[in-house]
């Protein structure tokens, strides 16, 4: 059996630059450290962090004095932020860097007069974050049908949540196109999620059998899963080497591996660890 991993997967940079920022805090201030939310979507690190002392609040209310860390899906408005800084706390802002860059356009296309379209999942915090930095001023939804009965204007701006498929916002733009007089579109599809989706798909048609590896809470993770099953491989989404059913590579030839970005490396080797004890006992 030929195990193939997916040279670009697992942590994509504003991930890192996240968790890294959440245990200098633990190495810098010891105590009193939480995050608004899961500062990723990934179980098995916020978990990690938990052992290390960093809580986990959903408001700040609930932080009295210490250091509170922004999560890297950005924070549902800039009120928090003041809020935060009014009670005297240490601001820690892992908020993901492409993140910023859409709350910024949002709000610059309000600013300018656009009635902006969001590409995302309305509940999710990144897009909950984007909204709140636009002055709530959106239309949400995932596809067409859900958007144009909401469209109001002939000036309109599009951008989406930065883990979305590209085929989704580009059939969602070509659309509305006939809806406007001018459109102004950003694409805030980060780096890391559009090399993550090309590599998935060409590895998945490649291989028997596709190993999806992250949160099941996690957009880029679930979608990964998605647009490797459009392959027509049989595609498995796990959180850890521990989900793995060796049935499952019964007569597999190749088994391909990718992992969402917001999926540490520690996870990915163990599940190709066990995937080698798998093999060895076909020997």
């Amino acid at each position: 059996m030929e195990i193939i991993v997916a040279r670009n997967s697992g942590f994509c940079f504003g991930v890192k630059r996240a968790v890294n920022l959440a245990f200098d805090a633990v190495k810098s201030h010891k105590k009193d450290i939480y995050s608004l939310g899961p500062i990723i979507h990934n179980p098995q690190v916020v978990e990690a962090l938990a052992k290390e002392g960093v809580g986990q609040v959903n408001s700040i209310d609930k932080v009295k004095e210490g250091s509170l860390i922004l999560r890297s899906h950005g924070i549902s408005s800039p009120e928090i932020l003041d809020d935060a800084r009014s009670r005297g706390l240490n601001i820690i802002d892992a908020t993901c860097p492409f993140v910023k860059k859409a709350q910024q356009y949002a709000r610059r296309l309000v600013e300018e007069g656009y009635q902006v379209i969001l590409v995302g999942d309305e509940q999710h915090p990144e897009v909950k974050s984007i909204i709140g930095h636009a002055g709530g001023d959106c239309i949400v939804g995932e596809d067409y049908d859900s958007i144009r009965a909401r469209i109001k204007s002939k000036k309109i701006g599009i951008l989406t949540q930065t883990t979305q498929d590209y085929s989704i916002f580009s059939d969602i733009i070509v659309k509305c196109l006939k809806d406007a007089e001018e459109v102004k579109i950003f694409n805030t599809i980060c780096d890391a999620t559009g090399l993550r989706q090309e590599e998935a798909v060409e590895l998945a048609r490649k291989v028997d059998l596709m190993l999806v590896i992250g949160g099941r809470n996690s957009a880029n993770t679930t979608r990964l899963a998605t647009i490797c099953r459009e392959t027509g491989r049989d595609v498995r989404l796990i959180e850890t080497e521990e989900e793995i059913d060796d049935a499952w590579f019964k007569n597999i030839g190749r088994v391909g591996i990718t992992a969402g970005a917001s999926t540490p490396i520690w996870l990915i080797e163990g599940v190709v660890d066990r995937l080698k004890k798998i093999k060895n006992q076909e020997v």
